[in-house]
């Protein structure tokens, strides 16, 4: 399993637009992707899941993978985020 802990900084939070790239890059992927946030984890692969966190701005979240592909979907989650400049 792999892990990356990043700090949102969207003044709106991880709000719909952000969220949906998010979950796109998620399931470009081949292995199992969850965020989590205050406690609760979600399948990133699941645009209801994400917004059911609630992430407002400042937050810090782990988003985290396991499978064959699991360095790859971190980053490829990473950049397609702070290309919106959701995190940094």
């Amino acid at each position: 399993m792999k892990q990356a802990t990043v700090k949102v900084i969207d003044p709106v939070g991880l709000h719909a637009r952000p969220a949906t790239v998010a979950v796109n890059a998620a399931n470009k992927c081949k292995s199992d992707v969850n965020v989590a946030f205050k406690g609760r984890e979600v399948n990133m692969k699941s645009i209801m899941g994400v917004m059911s966190l609630g992430i407002p701005t400042q937050a810090e979240i782990v988003i985290s993978a396991t499978g064959e592909d699991e360095e790859q979907a971190i980053q490829a989650i990473e950049e397609a985020l702070r290309a919106q400049k959701v995190i940094e």
